[in-house]
């Protein structure tokens, strides 16, 4: 029986086989084949599979052939949800006609996804809204709202998914009324749901797993029984996806929102029987209140900060704060009771006082065991968090609940043959291991560069000198680089050092950093203008994908440790240490390879690319362990010094001019 998938498998993806039939394109690769066959066996003996497939194997068609015919009913789960619409809308269908099979596919995101009629109509009349670029983004949506058989705002063009009206038109499991809304006949996501039950494949995303698993609240609770076969594409994301939505969080956002979701139903559908303005302005108060108190003495921050929970939890001011905001959650649920037979919105709302008084008890008191706990702090809120290690405990269940197969794939899964670094976290050291190579060649195409005597990254002239080495490679080129930075001081260090060098020597290339224009919009600007740098942080480490001249040159300003003081990092180091393992040895360096390989990643994306990778960090050649970091990346060909670097890039640049 096994041989027969594997067979339908390897002849779909071969040379004259149905997809050759159906694109000339398609050329039949030999890993490709490999990694297939693994897939279809798991699936056949419905065992559990940790596949890498490095850059090139087509490692998404590997898994979606012999998931497709098997016909066996699937989940598919990737990392965000830009990928579940390019499973969806692309290559699901385009396998599906090539393959001709009769495969019924949805599309299940979370809620926030989803345009709620609802709370669209509550904020046309009672939002207050900040400016007037909310006022028109409120009005496109009104207008699309007439059209949309979906109600995916993935579809509305242009919208930002910053935009602070996507709160205001999309349900949370604390606001939905469930069958109590009065447009519940049109629900977008009830709809959504009762498709994915419908459906053979089903294609959802990490953080909706998890926060299914966490809350029963997403629908893949319903669905999972039912799956014989479940496909985790990207699932080197997947550990930390767990983590985020298998914990419990109080956020200050959550509070305030909550706070103007009562005032607008208040003053719409009960004006005058309570003190709405007061009891909003109450918990709203204490929220802000909190995130100063969390704060402390940091001032003028910039991206979000991670506390140790000792750092803050002792102090007066954090526990009265805490306090107050349970005691102002706590009144407003007794107003919100006084009403509740008004309308069902006020039960929900009594409720979600209810939850946020018992989430402020809760990290008043101690923490459960087996649980970490930290505060992350940014310019607009504060968010207590408590969490689990890792996802283990909570895979091992879920793959107790029935006999399916598990296919857990990504480009990087560690730099060993057991992928330890994912199986260990994971919980799947039972699982099948397989680890199949780029068929790129990288000895030919691409050239490592580490600079001798480069300043180390404590010291305070590395983010200068990773600036000039930058300036000096995007000369050679004409531009078309990328410099990855590990934090965000680094990214600002180096863009205003880069730009300043460019405007000092007249040079005409021009310098993006992340966050002077949305992800997408910096991608845009940087494939129309050739003549760019582009300095990004941790977003840009992985997902991007450049293929051809456009990006040649890639410069990683350190080695990609975790931070020794993340509350997460430190409880995982004390719990290796608990077990008398070495954690340097087998938690930073495994987690500084991986994300190596993914920096690394965004320079060969196809065949004929080629290109250069600097890593601006001296210990890769001089410590002991800089031999394990540097053959987790490709194999790419070394050059000795800085000359041979620059002599490559000019090599590039007239390839590409002729």
């Amino acid at each position: 029986m096994t041989l027969s998938l594997v067979r339908a498998s390897h002849d779909a993806l071969a040379a004259g086989g149905a997809l050759a039939r159906a694109d000339a394109r398609h050329v039949e690769r030999s890993a490709q084949l490999q990694m297939a066959q693994a897939v279809a066996e798991a699936i056949e003996a419905r065992e559990s599979l940790v596949a890498e497939a490095g850059t090139g194997v087509g490692k998404t068609y590997a898994y979606l052939v012999p998931t497709l015919l098997s016909g066996a009913r699937a989940l598919v789960s990737t990392a965000t949800k830009s990928l579940q619409d390019q499973l969806f809308l692309r290559d699901l269908p385009r396998l599906r006609d090539a393959l001709q099979v009769p495969v019924t596919i949805a599309l299940l995101k979370g809620r926030a996804s989803y345009l709620c009629h609802h709370r669209l109509a509550q904020a046309r009349h009672s939002a207050t809204l900040p400016d007037r670029f909310a006022v028109r983004t409120l009005a496109k949506v009104e207008q699309w709202a007439q059209t949309t058989a979906t109600g995916d705002l993935a579809e509305m063009e242009g919208l930002d998914e910053r935009s602070s009206v996507i709160p205001l038109v999309t349900s949370t499991r604390e606001n939905c009324l469930g069958s109590e809304c009065p447009e519940y006949k049109r629900c977008h996501v009830v709809r959504a749901r009762r498709e994915a039950m419908a459906a053979d494949l089903v294609v959802v995303n990490h953080h909706l797993f998890f926060a299914d698993m966490a809350l029963r609240d997403s629908g893949v609770a319903e669905l999972l029984p039912s799956v014989e076969v479940a496909v985790f594409d990207e699932a080197h994301q997947l550990a930390e996806a767990g983590v985020q939505f298998l914990g419990t969080t109080l956020g200050s956002a959550q509070a305030i929102d909550f706070a103007r979701d009562m005032l607008g139903a208040g003053l719409q559908q009960a004006r005058g029987l309570v003190p709405w303005p007061e009891l909003s302005a109450g918990v709203d108060r204490a929220a802000r209140e909190l995130r100063l108190a969390v704060a402390g003495p940091l001032r003028e921050l910039r991206g979000t900060l991670k506390l140790r929970w000792e750092e803050r939890a002792g102090r007066a001011e954090f526990v009265d704060a805490l306090a107050a905001l349970g005691r102002a959650c706590r009144s407003a649920a007794e107003g919100l009771a006084t009403v509740s037979e008004l309308a069902p919105d006020f039960v929900k709302l009594g409720e979600r006082a209810l939850g946020l008084a018992a989430l402020a008890d809760r990290f008043a008191a101690e923490a459960a065991t087996g649980q970490v706990r930290w505060i992350d702090v940014s310019p607009h809120q504060a968010r207590l968090v408590e969490s689990p290690l890792d996802i283990r405990d909570a895979l091992r269940e879920q793959r107790s609940t029935g006999r399916r197969a598990w296919i857990f794939t990504s480009a990087t899964l560690g730099d060993d043959e057991r992928l330890s670094w994912f199986t260990e976290a994971a919980g799947l050291e039972d699982a099948r291991a397989l680890r199949v190579g780029s068929p790129f060649d990288y000895p030919a195409h691409a050239r490592l560069y580490i600079p001798a005597g480069f300043p180390k990254p404590n010291e305070p002239r590395h983010a200068a000198s990773v600036a000039l080495l930058a300036s000096r490679c995007a000369r050679a080129l004409g531009g078309r680089t990328f410099v990855l930075t590990t934090t965000l001081r680094a990214l600002q260090a180096i863009g205003d050092a880069l730009r300043a060098e460019f405007e000092a020597h007249g040079d005409a290339l021009q310098v993006l950093v992340q966050g002077q224009a949305p992800k997408r919009a910096l991608m845009q600007q940087f494939l129309a203008e050739p003549r760019s740098v582009l300095v990004g942080s941790q977003s840009f480490w992985e997902g991007i994908d450049v293929v051809g001249d456009a990006l040649q040159c890639v410069l990683i300003d350190k080695l990609p440790f975790p931070p020794p003081n993340d509350p997460l990092v430190e409880a995982r180091v004390k719990r290796l240490e608990a077990r008398g393992r070495n954690a340097f040895a087998d938690y930073f360096i495994a987690e500084a390879a991986v994300s190596l390989k993914q920096g690394a990643g965004r320079l060969i994306r196809s065949e004929t690319d080629r290109g250069l990778l600097v890593v601006c960090d001296p210990r890769m050649a001089g410590m002991n362990y800089g031999r394990r970091l540097r053959e987790a990346l490709p194999p790419m060909t070394r050059v000795p010094d800085e000359a041979s670097a620059l002599a490559w890039l000019e090599t590039l640049a007239a390839c590409e001019a002729g």
